[in-house]
């Protein structure tokens, strides 16, 4: 089987289950594959880590992969039509609260581990930093597509697709500080 089939040359794609053809510029199209940008944007920050020899680092590159594999449970459910949610997966075709819940704790936990910028933040501290900024960037631009989508009347009101793109963002955010060395003193961190 070849990759190419022709079939888009039409300025159309597949969705999932059911394969109904719409335009590359529909909204659906553009927030699922705003999400497959932003997994490739976090491969690129995961292609920074070398030998895992820092237990931060090691955490941080299991959380992007881990990212990695969740956003294409997003780029699932946003590439469903409507007509055919039933035929989701929760947590494998369909985000769930759990997953967002599961993100906050991340936050939570990583953001014991670095001061909370007072300014502005620069990205470029470093190239693991920078990337997960990038990636950052990109959730959020899948965000906004997603909130159009829903505002279409695309995407129902008790997806969680919205929120796991919101947390994403957020805890990505904090990554990156993590990455960049922003450690808090072992004084100022909290007990435990």
């Amino acid at each position: 089987m070849r990759i190419y089939t022709r079939k888009g040359d039409d300025g159309t794609t597949g969705l999932l289950f059911g394969g109904d053809r719409i335009s590359k510029a529909d909204l659906r199209t553009d927030a699922y594959g705003t999400t497959d940008e932003a997994v490739s944007a976090l491969g690129l920050a995961r292609a920074g880590f070398g030998p895992l020899t820092d237990r931060h680092e090691a955490r941080l590159a299991a959380l992007v992969l881990r990212l990695q594999r969740e956003l294409f449970v997003v780029g699932a459910e946003l590439a469903t039509h409507l007509d055919r949610r039933t035929k989701l997966v929760a947590g494998t075709t369909m985000v769930t609260g759990e997953m967002v819940t599961e993100l906050e704790d991340e936050i939570d936990a990583l953001e014991e581990l670095v001061a909370q910028p007072k300014e502005f933040v620069i990205p470029g501290e470093s190239a693991i930093g920078a990337a997960l900024d990038l990636a950052r960037t990109t959730v959020r631009r899948a965000e906004r597509r997603a909130v159009a989508l829903a505002a279409a009347g695309e995407l129902p009101a008790d997806s969680f697709v919205v929120p796991w793109l919101n947390r994403a963002a957020d805890l990505l955010f904090v990554a990156a500080r993590v990455a960049d060395g922003g450690f808090l003193p072992m004084r100022e961190r909290p007990p435990g």
